[in-house]
């Protein structure tokens, strides 16, 4: 019976071939190993999520987050959605829109900036009255299912997941009663989504950074852009709008990627359950939807909002769709 390959033995595999310029000669004897059975351990990787593909190069590591993951685009979109705070049985609007123009623009970039993990049960924040939350396990399924639906509608783009305060709450809460727990595999929520990369922030052909939030308040977007000094993709406050600003520089924007969670006009009834007790039904100035950027020669064009109308309608590009 063929000895069962480990997920350390197959990250080992992934470095050791990176190392030797993606020689499997090379690599196999440096670990005492057959080549057929280093080849083994690189398909075990696949299956592993750490490689897209054993046959292709260069590869992308998705066992490790980074600070900053730097990414070039010459020409191409990158679509960027945030703040889902994804809850069972409970798919959004701006979520079937999220996917359809993944699959209609096919963007070479794929970004989730920040809040895909709710994370309602390990909350710090005390509960309101006898309000009733999801088990933290079906949330990770249902960001599971939510994410696999993007991966199935572009299989091809590069996945980044830049963290926010709630996804942060999966290891918080375990480091602060488990930390001895800390190197097991499991412990980290990237061990539960290998098909995307992790880090605080994606940098665009260092023009433009993808992080969830920097500023506060109702002029965040001019404040990050103008003390960042580059244009800047946030999320964390549900506001989705662009504000440009130019200087001798030139002009960059300052984006709020809304969310892609339910928000729903006080005419159509109250907001989503992640949110109904803690805005207590008061009026938010909250939009569902997500970011279009595109570049052209390196350069990025006018940011461009797809907006969420109700609960069947969005609209983009001046057109009414249907989710």
């Amino acid at each position: 019976m063929a000895k069962k390959v480990s997920l350390i033995e197959a990250q080992e595999a992934v470095e050791i071939w990176k190392l030797n310029n993606f020689s499997r000669k090379k690599s196999a004897l440096q670990l005492g190993l057959p080549e057929r059975t280093f080849s083994g351990r690189l398909e075990k990787a696949v299956e592993y999520g750490i490689l897209e593909n054993s046959n292709s190069n260069p590869i992308i590591d998705k066992t490790k987050s980074s600070a900053r993951i730097n990414c070039e685009i010459k020409n191409g979109i990158v679509l960027i959605g945030s703040d889902a705070h994804y809850w069972p049985n409970n798919v959004s609007t701006a979520h079937k829109a999220f996917v359809k123009m993944a699959r209609e623009l096919n963007p070479s970039l794929i970004i989730m900036n920040g809040d895909v993990l709710d994370g309602a049960g390990i909350s710090r924040h005390p509960p309101i009255g006898w309000e009733k939350k999801p088990d933290l396990v079906d949330e990770i399924e249902e960001c599971k299912a939510r994410l696999e639906d993007i991966e199935l509608a572009c299989p091809k783009a590069r996945r980044i997941w830049t963290l926010g305060n709630h996804d942060a709450r999966f290891e918080t809460r375990l480091a602060t009663v488990a930390p001895q727990y800390a190197k097991i595999h499991g412990i980290h929520l990237k061990d539960h989504f290998p098909k995307w990369e992790n880090a605080w922030s994606a940098w665009i052909n260092n023009d433009v950074v993808v992080k969830h939030r920097y500023k506060g308040g109702l002029h965040a977007t001019h404040n990050n852009t103008l003390s960042g000094g580059k244009s800047m993709v946030t999320g964390h406050l549900h506001s989705l709008k662009v504000t440009p600003y130019s200087d001798y520089n030139g002009t960059r924007y300052g984006i709020d990627c809304g969310t892609l969670a339910p928000v729903y006009t006080a005419q159509e009834g109250p907001t989503s359950d992640q949110f109904l007790d803690y805005t207590e039904d008061g009026p938010l100035n909250w939009r569902s939807g997500f970011v279009v950027l595109t570049f052209e020669n390196g350069e990025l064009l006018w940011p461009e909002i797809v907006h969420v109308m109700d609960k069947k309608r969005f609209q983009f590009r001046g057109k009414v769709y249907y989710a």
